[in-house]
């Protein structure tokens, strides 16, 4: 399911870098439900939101509009059965600016040790790197194609109509 962005996407990106990050990891806890039980400082400079708005928001908060919704399927579908699952996503700040990251997501107990047994899970844990130019590029023509087909997908238009579509 879409999620409408907080802020309106500025098309504009940032890099770790930039921020003065360096090679840190941004990381964040939640609840079984996604919401937001622990943010870093890391997480918090990158991303612009303040550590009360972030406890307790959910965390699509940061959800770029251009993520395709299936990789977020996938994300979840995984995790809920307390496999790990790990990809890059472009997350959108609070100023309207979007980053890369290659996360890594494991669910955990409510010690906060990571899990396997679904019905032990509590929350998880995610930790992110920022990724090479390489891996961006390769994961934007790829989410390029995935949400260009979700959107086509919610259009009222005939199978030859989203074909031609597809084609121009």
């Amino acid at each position: 399911m879409a999620v409408r962005p907080h802020v309106a996407p500025l098309w504009e990106e940032t890099t770790f870098e930039e921020e003065g990050l360096d090679a840190r990891a941004l990381v964040t806890r939640t609840d079984k439900n996604g919401k937001i039980t622990f943010a870093s400082k890391a997480y918090r400079d990158m991303t612009k939101y303040s550590k009360d708005e972030l406890i307790g928001a959910p965390h699509s908060i940061v959800r770029h509009p251009f993520m395709p919704e299936a990789a977020f399927r996938d994300m979840w579908d995984t995790i809920e059965k307390g496999e790990h699952w790990s990809g890059l996503v472009m997350n959108l700040r609070k100023d309207g600016k979007h980053y890369w990251v290659e996360v890594h997501v494991d669910a955990i107990d409510s010690n906060g040790n990571v899990v396997t047994d679904p019905s032990k899970i509590a929350g998880y844990v995610a930790i992110r790197r920022e990724p090479s130019r390489e891996e961006i590029e390769e994961a934007y023509k790829l989410y390029k194609a995935m949400r260009k087909a979700e959107l086509l997908e919610k259009l009222h238009l005939k199978d030859w109509e989203k074909e031609l579509l597809k084609r121009l």
